[in-house]
């Protein structure tokens, strides 16, 4: 069994930016591999968010491996000081690395994963577990068998709730209707949801300045747009990053023209507003409540953050953490309480590893609620995970980060804990292409976006 087991892919989920870079650390490798995507092709949810732009420069959102497969096959770098949108990561280096010819034979699209188990084993079984090849179920029920598996699947379709206890708000789940999820194309192709419309943007990241610095642009166009901002805390500081102090300037710049226009009038805020009822009226418009304060507005712009969804791994022996739903050896390391994604130490194999053997969740999914994600972090996953099924050990736990520590992000702290910056929620932190933007010189741009 076990040798049967061994000449088996390893099967990766998910054709993001984490998940190409794990197939392109396995093909340096040789060690074999499939990589399923639920999308019609690569980077199905960057592309969704492909009109906003990344605050880190192009050297820091590429992949070691990958960028080696790729000036192998004659790929021309984008210029490495340069501040690429999600369409741009997506067509000018993720598509050519799904499409490399050591890659492209083994990617699959359309091929959403429903359930991971072992062959012939459930959970409580453990007698010959170890050895047993994983058994990888896809939607139209076909059944694949693979030796490991590297869960790369993300957080972009399992959105968090409105309500400000972790569960939906009263009436939230029947005002749908009116509301967005995070990063809409307000100055695009979603402008007339938005044109001459009250929006109340809700969440205290970088989605959420993202789409309010969209909207104020967008008001100045538009008479009748406009624009409030409801977050739980009482003081938007948090919400403003480093600013002018910022490691990565587009980063800071975000905060500073944040606060520009709530202190000019153009963004109306509301501190302390933690959403407890949803109200659709019969006008057409929608009430939203913290049981002392009412807000009407036509939209909800829902830029809350993301948590994952371990469903499809459920018949497997996961170890994760109560409180986060990142594996039990990570959560200290990333807990927001105590980190921003620049003070997160340097993790791979050893602390993404389950009791389950050769079972991974890397990249976003691997911090579970924790919204202090980087790319560079990611990718760093990748290479220890894939070195670790190679053999190669020493490299596995040879694991090197370089993460900025200012102007940083920080989940939800405690009240007066301003001085960590926001967090995005979304892999690969973003800036609004439409605004006029700083770029980071290679001389003062940590490794890696935050949160990334």
């Amino acid at each position: 069994m076990a040798d049967e087991r061994a000449a088996l892919p390893v099967v990766v989920i998910g054709a993001g930016p984490v998940g190409l870079a794990a197939a392109a650390q396995l093909r340096e490798r040789g060690l074999s591999f499939r990589l399923l995507e639920a999308g019609a092709g690569p980077a199905a949810a960057v592309r969704s968010w492909g009109h906003v732009r990344l605050f880190s420069p192009w050297r820091y959102n590429i992949d070691a491996a990958a960028a080696r497969l790729l000036t192998d096959a004659g790929w021309v770098r984008p210029a490495d000081d340069q501040l690429p949108t999600g369409a741009q990561l997506a067509a000018d280096y993720l598509q050519p690395l799904a499409d490399l010819p050591g890659i492209k034979p083994h990617v699959r699209y359309g091929a959403r994963v429903v359930a991971i188990t072992r062959l012939g084993l459930d959970r409580i079984r453990t007698a010959g577990r170890a050895t047993a090849p994983f058994l990888v179920r896809l939607a139209d029920g076909e059944d694949i068998l693979a030796r490991a598996v590297i869960d790369a699947s993300g957080t972009w379709g399992t959105p968090n709730v409105l309500g400000t206890s972790g569960i939906p708000a009263h009436g939230e789940a029947g005002a749908a209707a009116f509301l967005e999820s995070a990063l809409p194309d307000v100055l695009g192709r979603d402008r007339e949801r938005f044109a001459g419309r009250h929006t109340l943007v809700v969440g205290a990241g970088h989605s959420a300045a993202n789409t309010l610095l969209a909207l104020a642009e967008l008001a100045g166009q538009v008479p009748g747009t406009r624009v409030t901002w409801a977050i739980r805390a009482t003081d938007p500081a948090r919400s403003y990053g480093g600013q002018s102090a910022d490691a990565l300037p587009a980063r800071g710049a975000l905060g500073s023209r944040l606060r520009a226009h709530v202190e000019s009038g153009a963004i109306t805020l509301l501190g302390g507003f933690g959403v407890q009822r949803v109200t659709a009226r019969p006008d057409g418009t929608v009430e939203v409540s913290d049981g002392t304060r009412t807000v009407t507005a036509d939209r909800i712009v829902s830029a809350t953050g993301f948590r994952p969804d371990h469903s499809i791994a459920a018949e497997l022996r996961l170890d994760l953490d109560p409180v986060l739903g990142s594996t039990r050896a990570l959560a200290p390391l990333i807990d927001p309480n105590e980190h921003s994604c620049g003070t997160v130490p340097p993790h791979g194999v050893d602390e993404l590893a389950h009791p389950e053997p050769d079972f991974y969740a890397i990249g976003v999914k691997s911090y579970g609620r924790a919204p202090t994600f980087l790319l560079a972090t990611g990718y760093e996953q990748a290479r220890s995970v894939a070195a670790a099924l190679a053999g190669d050990w020493t490299a596995a736990r040879d694991v090197q980060l370089d993460l900025p520590e200012t102007g940083v992000c920080n989940s939800d702290p405690i009240d007066g804990d301003a001085g960590r910056g926001l967090a995005t929620g979304v892999a690969g932190g973003l800036l609004s292409a439409p605004l006029a933007l700083v770029s980071a010189s290679a001389g003062d741009s940590p490794a890696g976006s935050c949160c990334g």
